[in-house]
């Protein structure tokens, strides 16, 4: 994958996480029962934080001093 693929790949992630937090926020809100519903949706928004945290350890590496 190319850096501009995984800059690509970035920025369609960031956007899903932050759709999924919008979803959870609703769902919360209108005092859904569904708490099954709303664990999944937490639980693919972890995973989404962890594949952009692991691109963007990539993209900006650690530079040591």
């Amino acid at each position: 994958m190319t850096e501009e693929e995984m800059r690509k790949r970035l920025a369609a992630l960031r956007i899903e996480h932050r759709d999924l937090d919008a979803a959870i926020d609703a769902l919360s809100l209108n005092g859904a029962r569904d708490q099954l519903q709303i664990a999944r949706l937490k639980k693919r928004k972890l995973l989404l934080k962890d594949q952009i945290a692991m691109i963007e350890d990539y993209l900006i590496p650690d530079i040591i001093a």
